[in-house]
């Protein structure tokens, strides 16, 4: 235990923890599964950025300064934008390059400065012990949420091509005849954060929760900051890909819906 009330984990019993990959290692052979190489890359490549991230972040949380706290969060929206850019599957243009990025950076930006300044009141504001946690949480699950509103609205603007245009062709406003479009794709986006907020609690405790509960916190305040956190996360998923829904269909009909 060590002051916080916690459990330090020894070398030799985070060692242990690999034998469920060992175990996921042996199923998928056993399976005829080729995914071995890819799971032994996977495992190292998390095992030592996680690390990397600990001795980065102790430096940080000790040494707290604004610029730190500002170039950490800006390195993940960047790498956030780029993930984004990679999970889709048709090849994107660079406006809607643009447009993605714009709605990646404004929408968790505004979120996570209105749940630090007004929901937590942090002091000072770029706290990184605060800030940086939160904002990894905010900004993955809206680089997850957008990159299914890239893929819905691109292969819902591809499938459905003719049912725009005719609706165009009949006299309906762009909005219009995209609407179907746009909200399917933002309600497909949507979807994995309702999930979750739907069964957590009960199917699972999420690892917020969990983390603050194996720190030392208390049930009930880690309960706390979980929902304000669930609230926050859905608050900035929903704007990010609103704004991308919106501005991204635009692109299609400026294109002439190719």
């Amino acid at each position: 235990m060590n002051g916080n009330g916690s459990m330090d984990l020894s070398f030799w019993q985070l060692a242990a923890a690999y034998i469920f990959i060992v175990l996921l290692l042996v199923i998928v052979k056993i399976r005829g599964i080729d995914r071995e190489k890819e799971i032994l890359v996977s495992s190292v490549r998390m095992t030592l950025q996680l690390i990397l991230v600990g001795y980065i972040l102790a430096y940080v949380f000790k040494h707290s300064h604004p610029l730190y706290t500002i170039g950490i969060t800006a390195i993940m929206l960047i790498f956030s934008v780029y993930n984004i850019y990679k999970r889709t599957k048709a090849p994107l243009s660079g406006e809607m390059k643009k447009i993605i990025a714009v709605s990646m950076v404004t929408g968790t930006v505004a979120s996570l400065g209105y749940f630090i300044l007004v929901v937590l009141c942090v002091s000072p504001w770029y706290d990184p012990m605060y800030v940086i946690p939160i904002a990894g949480m905010i900004i993955g699950n809206a680089m997850t949420g957008i990159s299914l509103g890239v893929n819905h609205l691109l292969e819902g603007m591809s499938s459905k091509r003719h049912l725009v245009e005719g609706a165009l062709i009949l006299g309906a406003t762009p909005k219009v005849a995209s609407k179907p479009i746009v909200n399917q794709a933002f309600d497909a986006a949507m979807l994995p954060t309702i999930n979750s907020m739907v069964g957590m609690g009960i199917v699972f405790l999420p690892g917020m929760m969990t983390g603050q509960i194996l720190g030392g916190a208390s049930p009930v305040v880690a309960i706390e900051y979980q929902i304000a956190i669930m609230l926050g996360i859905a608050g900035s998923v929903s704007l990010s890909v609103i704004l991308f829904v919106q501005l991204g269909y635009r692109t299609f009909l400026i294109r002439g819906v190719r």
